[in-house]
């Protein structure tokens, strides 16, 4: 147990989570700049595009490189530094930081080692998109991007198929056709708008059915980044309660793909995750804590 109280030690270091445009450099807030201003270091997911942003709001604060690939031994660096009583601001792209980006972990590691970590509000493109879609905004489910391989893509899908919940999604424009067109054979017809170029000159909205929306893209093929909104599930409860595993604990669900499909561990907590819709972390953990 630990109760962080945010603004009342101010001697020591702290990790600052700071939102930057997802497209519209007015959409900085005043706060934004401020923190990265009095920082001591900007930990950013790549410094190029970073230093545009600092240079554009004049902001001189030291950049380091913390991404996917990097996110262990610079997050030690960046701890070791907060520690030092050193304040850490970290930044994404675009956006908030650890929403579909690095980041969590590191919010993790510093709650483990009692470090404040103090989130600025600020820009996201998967609320803006959920508000101005027209379908109902609450409750909803952000998903973020789905898997890129297909198969997994489809299981991943039929585990979303019974959410009720109004589904937001990432998506590259790429892929955003295969992915509505493996959402339309998985979900069938649903109201959904695509969300496009947010906050740009080019910001479009479709708004249509899944088929709608697939029929448009064979003829129109999309640029920019995507976000899709898509209707949650009308079907009744009691046939979400029909599903096969609904009767089974997350552990027994985990022991059925391994005793019965002859699935490892890995696989089994994967697919079980798949299933309920639950973070992978999430199964492996309630999996595992039968045997401590």
């Amino acid at each position: 147990m630990w109760k962080q109280k945010s603004y009342k030690q101010e001697d020591r270091g702290a990790l600052y989570l700071v939102p930057t445009p997802i497209g519209n450099l007015k959409d900085m807030t005043f706060r934004a700049i401020e923190v990265l201003k009095e920082a001591d270091l900007i930990a950013a997911e790549d410094t190029r595009n970073t230093i545009k942003l600092c240079n554009h709001f004049e902001i001189q604060t030291s950049l380091v490189s913390y991404h996917e690939h990097n996110k262990e031994t610079s997050g030690e660096k960046l701890i070791a530094s907060i520690l030092e009583g050193k304040k850490v601001a970290l930044v994404s792209d675009a956006g908030l930081p650890a929403i579909s980006d690095p980041g969590w972990e590191l919010v993790a590691k510093c709650k483990e080692e009692r470090i404040p970590v103090i989130a600025l509000p600020g820009a996201n493109a998967g609320i803006t998109a959920l508000i101005a879609s027209g379908i109902m905004p609450q409750p909803f489910y952000f998903h973020g991007f789905l898997n890129r391989n297909k198969k997994d893509r489809k299981r991943e899908l039929e585990g979303l198929r019974g959410k009720q919940e109004t589904l937001i999604f990432y998506e590259a424009p790429h892929r955003i056709k295969q992915t509505l067109e493996d959402l339309l054979t998985t979900f069938g017809i649903r109201k959904a708008t695509i969300c496009r170029e947010l906050t740009k000159v080019h910001e479009e909205y479709l708004h249509g059915t899944l088929e709608e929306l697939v029929t448009l893209l064979q003829e129109e093929p999309l640029k920019g980044e995507i976000c899709l909104i898509v209707e949650g599930s009308t079907e009744e409860i009691s046939e979400l309660e029909d599903l096969w595993w609904g009767s089974l604990s997350v552990v027994e669900h985990v022991n059925f793909y391994i005793e019965e499909k002859g699935l490892s561990s890995k696989e089994a907590i994967k697919q079980t995750a798949i299933d309920r819709s639950m973070p992978k972390r999430d199964v492996y953990q309630t999996f595992h804590v039968q045997e401590t």
